[in-house]
């Protein structure tokens, strides 16, 4: 079974699931997919302004311990 065909039967399981196990299926499914679609993660832009002084001073930078 291919990709599409696991589509439709997820589509069907989740008609087929009683109300009261809604919302314990739907929080799993979006804690499932957090990790997929948190890009970029937090981390990025942690240095303020736009990036180009991490870019024209990223020696020095480096020097400090960025990422240690």
């Amino acid at each position: 079974m291919g990709a599409e065909g696991e589509r439709e039967e997820l589509s069907r399981l989740v008609q087929q699931l009683p109300d009261e196990d809604v919302p314990a299926v739907l929080s799993d499914l979006r804690r499932r997919l957090e990790s997929v679609r948190s890009w970029p993660p937090a981390f990025f832009g942690i240095e303020p302004g736009d990036g180009s002084r991490v870019g024209a001073d990223h020696d020095e930078i480096l020097a400090e311990g960025f990422g240690r």
